[in-house]
């Protein structure tokens, strides 16, 4: 019997017209109904549909995949060795892929690159952004060119029994070239991030002290924030006395010392433009990140110890509401670690102002020591206590 008749190219490229085209119809009748789908019933279904998008799309490949070794089969039936030259496709598969992920990469820049961040709202930020500007050229033009060669090559020198691969082992030179070369790039990059870094966070003393003084303690899932208050300067915490003064006491403010009793207690961060601000960051649980991205700042809140970040702001909230066309734009500043469950709840409103409006601002806000905690607090220390005793009473 002669199979060939029966399995033909007509014959199997009209079978996997039939099988796409049976194949669409399904994905024509699921797409029409996933919007549907995810409002009523939610991630699960869609989901469901996508993995069932792909069981499909692998299924119809195995069927290519047993069709073609099928039509294999009869040419070797036929005696003919010759059967797809598939060492060709592969070839035309390459410079295909090659140009669609050109296109890709242009797309993506296009498309996906208008939603990047807009300028950036602080001194250092615009220092990131340039390096971050450099090193996208960089990267972008080895990529391109990178990618051409190998799928070129790959186009160009598939497979010929009547041609001969040249055995090249290795090009001292040309590999001098690759090395040095981007280690000279990275080098660069890797410096100007060393100093970019520098300059935000080993500040002088003299900066250090001109800068207004902001405390932020992370906790899930909230941040707590205080202002130094008139004399610019945070009083100490101790770990000990989180909860103490009858619970009053949640930050563990030690009010031995009175620097303590001007510190303000504040509900939203308010900055003044083109002042130097320091924050001190900590954490009462776990690793917390504290992050604004417009600010291009970015630092770990650690539990059991300090750390410092200090930048200054260049554009006020309504300057920045005008350069994105959103009325409604708003400064954040969120956790950037994952934490726990609530971890997206670890939102924080943040404004940057004029000098005037912060200092009306500053002048309507609560010192964080209230008078029942300074009541709480006497009434501890009336008694002439030993250290020990008196850190009991404290925290009773």
């Amino acid at each position: 019997m002669n199979i060939y008749k029966y399995l033909n190219m007509k014959k199997i490229l009209s079978f996997l017209a039939i099988v796409f085209f049976s194949f669409t119809q399904v994905l024509a009748q699921e797409a029409g109904a996933i919007e549907e789908v995810s409002k009523t019933d939610g991630l699960g279904k869609s989901v469901s549909f996508y993995l069932i998008l792909f069981l499909l799309a692998c299924i119809f490949i195995g069927v290519i995949g047993k069709v073609l070794q099928v039509f294999e089969l009869t040419k070797q039936i036929q005696g003919k060795k010759e059967g797809i030259k598939w060492d060709k496709i592969n070839g035309i598969i390459f410079a295909i892929t090659l140009v669609a992920g050109l296109y890709g990469t242009y797309w993506s820049y296009t498309v996906q690159g208008a939603q990047i961040l807009p300028e950036a709202a602080s001194e250092h930020g615009a220092k990131i952004d340039t390096m971050f500007n450099i090193t996208l050229i960089i990267t972008t033009i080895v990529f391109v060119i990178t990618h051409i060669l190998l799928f070129t090559f790959a186009f160009k020198y598939n497979y010929n029994k009547k041609k001969k691969a040249y055995y090249y082992p290795h090009n001292n030179t040309l590999e001098k070239y690759w090395t040095i070369t981007p280690a000279i790039v990275l080098t660069i990059l890797v410096l100007m991030g060393f100093f970019t870094w520098r300059g935000i966070t080993n500040v002088s003393k003299s900066d250090r002290d001109k800068a207004i003084q902001v405390e932020v303690t992370a906790h899930q899932f909230a941040w707590d924030v205080r202002y130094g208050g008139k004399d610019n300067a945070n009083g100490k915490k101790n770990y000990k006395l989180i909860g103490s003064l009858n619970g009053l006491n949640n930050l563990g403010l030690d009010l031995a010392d009175k620097k303590n009793f001007d510190d303000l207690k504040v509900t939203e961060i308010v900055l003044p433009i083109n002042q130097s601000v320091r924050f001190t960051l900590g954490s009462m649980d776990v690793l917390h990140s504290f992050y604004m991205p417009h600010f291009r700042v970015q630092m770990n809140c650690v539990p059991g110890m300090a750390t410092y970040f200090q930048f200054t702001p260049k554009i006020t909230t309504a300057e920045m509401r005008e350069k994105t066309n959103d009325p409604k734009f708003n400064y954040k500043l969120y956790c950037a670690k994952i934490c726990g469950g609530s971890h997206y709840n670890m939102q924080f409103a943040v404004r940057v102002v004029s000098q005037k409006e912060y200092d009306k601002w500053l002048k309507d806000q609560k010192p964080i020591v209230t008078e029942d905690m300074k009541k709480e607090y006497q009434l501890a220390m009336k008694d002439n206590l030993s250290p020990d005793n008196k850190k009991i009473a404290l925290n009773n």
